[in-house]
């Protein structure tokens, strides 16, 4: 490996990962699109399925292009070693089904990403596993929902739509005294402002479609365990689940990775002063964003994070219909879910993202029907606020407020 745990992040997502290949010379790693790889005789072969051999068999069980990306996130996040999947959600389902089992118990953030909490709520139930989803930025809402069979606290921070912030070390505390494993989805964060594994988390998972792809043009996702006896029992059932990824697709995102820093930085510049302007504009009811003083854990984010990241919610007046003509009337910002990307993306949860939650859990979730939610991306900060600007002067001011 070429990086080192002294390097700053903005060199280690440069040289993180495997060394080039000695053999051609090449600085960026190959891409092995092959489905299978030869032996040089059947003791070879043997020796590989025996894992006495650390050479490659089959693309499902490993590749070398996905094992570089691999290591490239794995030490971003400093864990023990990671485990890329073919999307966000097979790196969440994947870690449900191998670290739970009939007649366990999850305590999970309430405003997770939807289909998180969908598979939890609607699938897992038929195999004896239950979940409570809580707001587990309020530690004692956490503690309460502990039961003496849970055996995964499950966090998203910042979450997702709300970015709200959850403390990760205190959660740690919590799922140690009960036996329990403490998972955190670091999407919205990235390695770059956040390291869960750091914090106390057993396993940090990305859906890596997001920041550390970072253009809107890969579905992916990666899991990576603190420790050897996680990390395995996960391979385990990932290879046999077979959500595996396609060794273009990790080439992908080791690509984009290469420029995290640089993007993740940039966004949250723009993000800093757009949320700061939203704050004080006459249709902006509410700004969430972890870079204000305002924020209810800010001084927590500013502990445990790098930076505040580029992540914004806010709601408008006229609620779920001023939410909407808002959206509707921007001409810069990209209507479309997704989040990372280096363009900016705005959204509706209400109607798009979180439309399958139940409304009344939607609100107990904060997930309210005029939050909107914006990714912002590496435009220039005065043309997304002009856009912005063009786009609020669509909503009309309740007679209520006049």
């Amino acid at each position: 490996m070429t990086s080192s745990p002294k390097m700053r992040p903005e060199t280690k997502v440069v040289h993180a990962g495997p060394e080039p290949d000695p053999l051609h010379g090449g600085v960026s790693v190959p891409i092995y699109q092959s489905s299978t790889f030869s032996f040089q005789n059947t003791d070879e072969g043997a020796a590989r399925f025996a894992g006495r051999d650390p050479g490659y068999m089959y693309t499902r069980l490993g590749n070398p292009t996905t094992h570089a990306l691999e290591q490239c996130v794995a030490e971003l996040e400093e864990g023990y070693g990671g485990l890329a999947t073919a999307s966000g959600m097979a790196a969440v389902s994947t870690v449900f089904l191998s670290l739970l089992s009939a007649g366990d118990h999850v305590v999970g953030t309430d405003a997770v990403y939807g289909p998180t909490r969908g598979l939890a709520e609607k699938h897992l139930t038929r195999f004896g596993i239950e979940s409570t989803f809580v707001p587990t930025e309020d530690i004692a809402a956490v503690r309460r929902a502990i039961r003496p069979n849970t055996k995964m606290i499950y966090v998203e921070s910042p979450a997702n739509p709300t970015i709200k912030i959850t403390d990760i070390a205190a959660c740690g505390h919590l799922a140690r005294d009960c036996g329990a494993l403490l998972v955190v989805d670091n999407t919205f964060s990235s390695p770059i402002l956040q390291k869960p594994l750091r914090l106390g988390a057993d396993v940090v998972l990305h859906s890596m479609t997001k920041y550390l792809n970072g253009h809107s043009d890969v579905v992916a996702g990666i899991i990576v365990s603190s420790n050897r006896e996680a990390h395995t029992r996960i391979e385990g059932v990932l290879r046999s689940l077979g959500g595996t990824m396609d060794p273009h697709q990790a080439w992908l995102v080791l690509r984009g990775i290469r420029t995290l820093s640089l993007r993740v930085n940039r966004a949250m510049a723009t993000a800093e002063k757009l949320a700061t302007w939203l704050d004080a504009h006459p249709k902006v009811e509410w700004v969430s964003y972890p870079g204000l003083a305002s924020h209810p854990q800010h001084d927590l984010a500013k502990a445990q994070m790098a930076g505040p990241g580029a992540m914004i919610s806010f709601g408008v007046t006229g609620g779920f219909e001023g939410a909407k003509t808002m959206i509707d009337s921007v001409e810069l910002m990209v209507l479309a879910v997704s989040l990372g990307g280096i363009e900016t993306l705005i959204e509706h949860p209400a109607s798009m993202t979180h439309a399958s939650l139940p409304r009344e859990e939607r609100m107990e979730a904060g997930i309210r029907d005029d939050l909107i939610r914006v990714s912002v991306g590496c435009e220039a900060f005065e043309d997304l606020r002009d856009d912005l600007e063009q786009a609020l002067a669509k909503v009309a001011i309740p007679a209520t407020s006049r």
